[in-house]
């Protein structure tokens, strides 16, 4: 998973912090955490496409959440950076070599290891899709209960 999608969560995080309406450039959040904000822009704009935000233009405009938390998994977040694809990649690689017979063709069983990485990526894909933004945000608010405050005061600096 690249990092786009950790500055990805923490945005979205951040904009349910600042709240409601307001929306905030890819500039000011790339600040917060000093982000390069060209590069967060990229990210900002997949999860426009993804519908987990809005894109407002004007004087006042940026991004703002386009749902609530509750509404939106962390499932949302990955797949709106990452991709629909696979993680894992099976290319039969069981078909070449020696151990192919020479012909070129994958054995008529499944591969054992592709096997094996399919289940860990649909749990995977399972727990996340399990998890909203909401759970993240009462986790991160128990384990720092003024970030919430320190993030407002931040952003209403500008």
């Amino acid at each position: 998973m690249n990092e786009g999608v950790e500055w990805a969560l923490h945005s979205c995080l951040n904009l349910a912090w600042i709240g409601g309406e307001r929306a905030v450039t890819a500039a000011r959040l790339a600040a917060y955490h000093d982000l390069p904000a060209a590069y967060l822009n990229k990210q900002l704009q997949a999860l426009v496409r993804a519908g987990v935000l809005v894109s407002v233009s004007g004087p006042k405009g940026g991004f703002r959440l386009a749902r609530s938390l509750e509404r939106i998994t962390l499932m949302d977040v990955v797949t709106a950076i990452e991709g629909p694809d696979e993680a894992f990649r099976c290319t039969e690689i069981r078909a070449h070599g020696p151990s192919g017979g020479g012909d070129g063709k994958a054995p008529a069983v499944e591969c054992a290891i592709a096997g094996a990485m399919g289940r860990a990526e649909l749990a995977w894909r399972r727990e996340l899709a399990a998890r909203t933004l909401d759970d993240v945000r009462l986790q991160a608010e128990r384990q720092a209960p003024g970030a919430p405050d320190r993030v407002r005061r931040w952003f209403a600096g500008t």
